[in-house]
C-alpha cells in the first residue's frame, strides 16, 4: 500500500550539480539571494534534514536571532515535507534580517527533539523560487528505483501539481510521461527497464488555474548492465514510511542500510498475484543471481488466504529456477490492525484470523533452500507489529527498515561470497 501521503566552476559548475538534482540548499541559497538582489522578497523557500519518525514539521520565523516568544512572526505546521516556501510579502525586504528555526512532529503533533537553533535567513533560504524544488535522492542510491515516487517542496498556495518525464537523445529530449499529482509527490506506474539518461520535473498549478515555471531537471540514469541481487515485494521493499515521506527518501528503503547494493523492483500495494504477473517483464530485464521475495502483507490483510499466497510464491520460486536466479524469500512482516484502522483514512478492516495466514506463509518461506526471518524482531508478544517500529500500523519505519536491510546484507554476504565479493555500494 502506498504511504498517506506528501552547481561549472562558478558558472558552469553550478549549472551541471543543479540539473543533475545536487545542489545543496545552502548553495541554492546563495545563487537565489545573488539573482534577486534589488528586487522585492515575495517568497522564501527553506529546506532541512529529514528527522528519522518525523510525520510532520513545526516551522517558525523569528524577527530576531533572539529564541523568544516575542520574536515570533510566523508559526506553521503540517508541513509533510523537509522543505517550506512561505510566502513573506507582508513583511518586506526586511524579512531578510529575520532568523527561522525547525522542529520535528510525531502523528500526534509531539515534538520530536527540540527546535533547531535560528538560523539567519540571509543566505540560508531561497529568494523568490519560482517553481517547486525535487526532494528524491536517487543520485545517492545503488540503483534507480524500478518504479520510482517524485516528490518536491510545493511553492506557496498549491496543492496540486504536473510532472513530465523525459528520456534523452542525441537529436532530442522524448517525453515520455505526464502525469497530475498532488502536494507533495506522485507515484509512477511505469517500470523504468529500457536503459538511458532521463530526467523528470515539476511545477506547481494553483487554484485559480495558472502555474508556476518548471522544476529544474532532476536526472537519472537507468543503468543497461545487470543487477546481480533485485528485490521484488510490496510497499516494505518499495519504500517511505512515517505515512508522509514517500519512497525516494533514503531514510526509509532497506535496501539504504543492506551491505550490497540491491536493484528495488518493489511496488507499493502489489499483492503476491500481482507480483507474480510482472515477473517476467520487471525481473528479467536485470539479469539478477539472486532475487529477494518479500510479499504477503496485502494479501493477508485483505483477507486472501495463505494457501494461495504460498501458491504464489512458489510458483515465483519455479520461475525463477527456470530461469537460473536463485531465489531468496523474506518472512511477511506482522501488521498491527488497530493502528491501521485508526490511522490510514478508508483502509479495510483486516480479517481476525490474519496471524493464522501470516504464519502459514512464513513456515513455507522458512522451509525454503535460502530465506530469512525478518519478521520475528519486530513482532510483540501479541503477534503484531511493534508499535515502536511503525506509526501507520502496516510499514515499518526508520528502526524496522534499518534492521531488514542489515539483516538481509548479513545474509547474503554469509550464503554468497561469490557474488557479494564483487559488488560495492554508492559512497
Amino acid at each position: 500500500m502506498r504511504n498517506n501521503r506528501g552547481c561549472y566552476k562558478k558558472i558552469l559548475a553550478g549549472l551541471m550539480c543543479l540539473f543533475a538534482g545536487m545542489m545543496t540548499p545552502q548553495q541554492a541559497a546563495a545563487e537565489s539571494t545573488a539573482a534577486v538582489q534589488g528586487q522585492a522578497t515575495r517568497d522564501l523557500r527553506f529546506v532541512w534534514e529529514v528527522v528519522p519518525g518525523a510525520v510532520q514539521y513545526e516551522f517558525v520565523l523569528l524577527s530576531g536571532p533572539e529564541d523568544k516568544k516575542e520574536n515570533v512572526l510566523v508559526r506553521c505546521r503540517e508541513i509533510y515535507t523537509n522543505g517550506l516556501a512561505l510566502d513573506v510579502r507582508r513583511f518586506g525586504n526586511k524579512v531578510q534580517s529575520c532568523y527561522w528555526k525547525v522542529c520535528a512532529l510525531d502523528y500526534k503533533g509531539n515534538y520530536l527533539g527540540r527546535f533547531t537553533s535560528p538560523k539567519p535567513v540571509q543566505g540560508t533560504a531561497e529568494v523568490n523560487p519560482v517553481a517547486p524544488r525535487a526532494t528524491t535522492e536517487f543520485n545517492k542510491m545503488d540503483y534507480m528505483p524500478m518504479y520510482p515516487v517524485y516528490s518536491w517542496i510545493p511553492q506557496p498556495g498549491a496543492t496540486t501539481h504536473e510532472v513530465e518525464v523525459y528520456r534523452k537523445k542525441a537529436e532530442g529530449d522524448v517525453k515520455i510521461r505526464s502525469m497530475g499529482a498532488g502536494e507533495y509527490d506522485v507515484y509512477e506506474c511505469y517500470g523504468y527497464t529500457y536503459p538511458g539518461d532521463y530526467y523528470w520535473r515539476v511545477r506547481s498549478v494553483y487554484p485559480n488555474g495558472t502555474k508556476s515555471s518548471w522544476s529544474e531537471p532532476s536526472a537519472f540514469k537507468i543503468e543497461g548492465t545487470p543487477a546481480p541481487i533485485a528485490a521484488l515485494g510490496d510497499s516494505i521493499t518499495h519504500g517511505g514510511g512515517v505515512m508522509s515521506v514517500p519512497p525516494g527518501y533514503l531514510m526509509y528503503d532497506w535496501e539504504t542500510y543492506c551491505q550490497v547494493p540491491v536493484k528495488n523492483l518493489g511496488v507499493s500495494g502489489d499483492t503476491t498475484a500481482a507480483m507474480l504477473a510482472r515477473f517476467e517483464d520487471d525481473v528479467l530485464p536485470w539479469k539478477p543471481r539472486l532475487l529477494l521475495i518479500m510479499g504477503g502483507v496485502n494479501d493477508f490483510r485483505e483477507g486472501t488466504m495463505g494457501w494461495d499466497t504460498v501458491q504464489n510464491l512458489a510458483a515465483m520460486s519455479e520461475k525463477c529456477h527456470a530461469y537460473g536466479i536463485i531465489p531468496v524469500f523474506l518472512t511477511a512482516t506482522p501488521i498491527n490492525a488497530e493502528l491501521m484502522v485508526r490511522r490510514i483514512p478508508g483502509i479495510a478492516v483486516p480479517p481476525v484470523d490474519w496471524q493464522e495466514h501470516q504464519r502459514y506463509i512464513n513456515n513455507w518461506v522458512l522451509q525454503q533452500p535460502y530465506s530469512l526471518d525478518v519478521s520475528s524482531v519486530l513482532t510483540d508478544e501479541a503477534g503484531n507489529l511493534k508499535a515502536e517500529y511503525t506509526t501507520d500500523g502496516l510499514h515499518p519505519d526508520y528502526f524496522g527498515k534499518k534492521y531488514i536491510g542489515e539483516a538481509v546484507g548479513r545474509y547474503l554476504q554469509q550464503n554468497f561470497a561469490w557474488v557479494t565479493s564483487k559488488l560495492h555500494k554508492k559512497q
